[in-house]
């Protein structure tokens, strides 16, 4: 039996632990695309999945990663042969499915995407789930009518995963992007990704104040959610729209409905997870073209070997990751 290193996740009689250990080929989960893991990426999610109660691993024990990139090596589904290059990001992986904190994948054909001309594995992986989770978010603001001419945006957790990110592909396109962090020491990093000015949190929300502050977003990207969701809500424009994708500052939502019913406001749920794939293609595609976020890719990614995830993974649950860490596999 084919033996390789996988990060796991045990939860049972013996307790909960985690680290790396050896796997069998044999031991992976159904799929008919066998996966040589080059890379994957660290997010919120997977340091949830490596705390006892994070509440989102549904099945023990499992192998954390919910997004991976690398090359066939088996392959039961015609649309992809040995040597080819393919990502995965969401449905199960890392949650239900072992994911991409291991040597070895095996998923279902249906959750891959070709690797687009223009990125590499580690490319990809710098994007992950967080950059694609950006993209959408812009991607969901501009069909909700949002353009330049609006005003500025506003980009929440503007130095994580996909607030990073965020503000390269708005930079790309011409917004004015006020980018919000707690971290004054990165303002000349986001600056130089695309920022137009850095503000600090208590900046942010100081015109928050009652049941509506002053307008002043276009629209906001909210990876945070809590009360930094039920802050923005109150200063976005006439017809603005807030585009929430997490909970890095709680689940819950204490909010009115003032912002909704007086300005018009829309709140846009983005779920990266279970994106229909013809979406996710021309995401992937627009990723290593028209919105490729260089800036972010040359001076933002922190490269973690298997041995360095747990080092990683605090670093993301304890708010101090900068950029994007990117876990590698390759021997």
């Amino acid at each position: 039996m084919e033996q390789f290193r996988a990060f796991r996740v045990h939860h049972d009689e013996a307790g909960f632990r985690t680290g790396t250990e050896s796997v069998a080929l044999e031991d992976l989960p159904a799929g008919n695309v066998l996966i040589s893991v080059h890379y994957s990426s660290v997010n919120y999610k997977d340091g949830l999945a490596s705390t006892p109660d994070g509440k989102i691993v549904r099945n023990y024990p499992i192998t954390p990663g919910i997004d991976l990139a690398g090359e066939v090596t088996e392959s039961q589904d015609e649309r992809y042969r040995p040597g080819d290059l393919v990502l995965a990001t969401g449905y199960g992986l890392g949650v239900s499915h072992d994911g991409g904190y291991a040597e070895f994948a095996r998923v279902p054909g249906d959750w891959l995407v070709p690797l687009p001309a223009g990125l590499t594995p580690l490319e990809a992986m710098a994007i992950g789930t967080a950059g694609f989770t950006a993209a959408l978010s812009v991607e969901r603001l501009l069909v909700n009518g949002l353009s330049p001419a609006n005003g500025p945006v506003l980009v929440a957790g503007a130095t994580g995963g996909v607030g990073s990110i965020a503000v390269c592909i708005l930079g790309k396109l011409g917004f004015e992007v006020a980018a919000v962090t707690g971290k004054p020491d990165a303002a000349d990093k986001l600056l130089a990704l695309g920022a137009s000015r850095v503000l600090s949190r208590e900046e942010a929300a100081s015109g928050a104040k009652g049941a509506l502050g002053k307008a002043q977003w276009a629209a906001v990207v909210d990876p945070v959610g809590g009360s930094v969701t039920a802050d923005m809500l109150k200063s976005v424009k006439y017809g603005g729209s807030v585009a929430l994708s997490g909970m890095a500052a709680g689940g819950g939502l204490d909010t009115s409905v003032y912002p909704f019913i007086l300005r018009g406001v829309n709140l846009l749920g983005i779920d990266s997870v279970e994106c229909p794939m013809p979406l996710r293609l021309k995401l992937w595609r627009l990723l290593a073209g028209e919105w490729k976020p260089e800036a972010a890719l040359q001076d933002w990614v922190t490269v973690y070997g298997l041995e360095q995830l747990p080092e990683a993974l605090g670093t993301v649950l304890g708010g101090k990751a900068v950029g994007r860490q990117v876990i590698s596999l390759k021997s």
